[in-house]
């Protein structure tokens, strides 16, 4: 009897990997969109595809950084395990920065850890198409999507064309066309920077993106298996205000010949000489509007300090706040603790395998988006950070 009830789970889930191989699905990333921008902005089509499918608020992995959470997002490993534990940070092994603008290090495979969703689909047989995610275009594990764009090229798409091209692609041949389809646009994160998360810019960049969500929403309509698509619409990471006078220099309070390397603004990695980290941690504790932690004192919450990417000592200002040389010129910032509401972002997805109207009121963790992908595609994933059980709620 138990052999018989094992047989029929594993045919139970064969089966539902059938089905949901017939499905096709989209995820489009919006750098920075925060969870409001929905309720403090003009998005029709964003609102449609909440209407008729699920909605919910996404906490991001610390640091709430590009680099790391969209790395985050593709493996379901928070940057402490996946390599890429903020947009630049010292390479101990090698005496190197890696630097996301860096096309050396950026470029380099042996800095990602951990399988991306589209290995993990392409070697179980599932053909993937990207443009423009955060590691599509390196050779992790050494294969690619099948489809993919690379970043550093003289003209990228602009982001009409990949509107276009996300709808073109879900228009090819059978045997040609992806299961799974990822498309990021690096707005409104720059506009938010310049002019501050909440103003009247990122207001009309915001109503931009979503009429670009409208016409892939448009364009997946029009297709004659419409009813076999999933779209979801997420983000990286949120954005909080800044004011010139909340800062902290750095400079006031560390003295050069304590510090090995000082990398980064948000959270700042200390890597400390021999014999000065306690003149450190003395220096910066009990300073306000920043916490300072011994690397391995970091908040579990944060799930952050196991990686040797990361210094011995870890700065994190307050939300809102700057710990740095100079005073950044800018009106927004992240980086900030996922705890925080202005580092949280807007979660949306409609299809054949997520709810009809549904709002849920339980936030999850973005380690969770590759089980739930490797779900709707019928693959087997990986181990990771993820949680399918967080998200299940989501699905019919």
């Amino acid at each position: 009897m138990k052999r018989f009830i094992s047989f029929l789970a594993s045919m139970l889930v064969l089966c539902a990997c059938d089905t949901h191989r017939n499905n096709y699905t989209v995820i489009i990333s919006l750098d920075a969109f925060r969870w409001d921008y929905p309720e403090s902005f003009d998005t029709p089509w964003l609102d449609t595809l909440a209407t008729r499918g699920v909605s919910s608020t996404m906490l991001p992995s610390y640091p709430a950084s590009t680099f790391p959470n969209h790395y985050t997002l593709a493996t379901g490993l928070v940057p402490d395990h996946n390599g890429i534990v903020n947009n630049s940070f010292w390479d101990v092994e090698n005496g190197v920065m890696y630097s996301m603008g860096d096309s050396l290090t950026r470029n380099n495979p042996d800095y990602y850890k951990g399988e991306p969703i589209w290995t993990t689909a392409e070697r179980q047989g599932v053909r993937t198409a990207n443009i423009y995610w955060v590691g599509s275009d390196i050779p992790v594990k050494g294969s690619f999507p099948s489809i993919y764009y690379k970043w550093e090229v003289p003209q990228r798409l602009t982001y009409p064309e990949r509107a276009d091209e996300v709808v073109r692609l879900l228009s090819l041949p059978e045997d040609e066309r992806p299961r799974l389809v990822m498309c990021y646009f690096d707005e409104p994160d720059m506009t938010s920077h310049h002019f501050g998360p909440l103003s009247s810019e990122v207001g009309e960049m915001v109503h931009y993106l979503d009429s670009l969500v409208g016409v892939i929403y448009r364009g997946v309509e029009a297709l004659p298996y419409r009813d076999k698509v999933n779209i979801i619409v997420t983000a990286d990471h949120g954005m909080a205000e800044l004011s010139p006078d909340r800062f902290v220099c750095m400079d006031d309070y560390l003295k050069e010949e304590w510090c090995e390397h000082v990398i980064g603004t948000n959270p700042t990695s200390i890597f400390s000489k021999p014999g000065c980290r306690d003149s450190i941690l003395t220096a910066l504790s009990g300073i306000e509007h920043i916490s300072v932690w011994k690397k391995e004192d970091i908040p579990a919450e944060l799930v952050y300090g196991s990686s040797d990417r990361i210094g011995d000592i870890i700065v994190a200002p307050d939300t809102g706040w700057q710990f740095a040389h100079t005073l950044r010129n800018a009106k927004g910032a992240h980086g900030y603790s996922p705890l925080d509401s202005d580092m949280q972002v807007a979660f949306v997805a409609a299809g054949p395998d997520f709810k009809h109207g549904f709002v849920n009121s339980d936030k999850f963790v973005n380690v969770d988006i590759y089980p739930l992908l490797a779900y709707l595609l019928g693959v087997k994933p990986e181990d990771t950070d993820g949680d399918f059980n967080r998200v299940k709620p989501l699905l019919r």
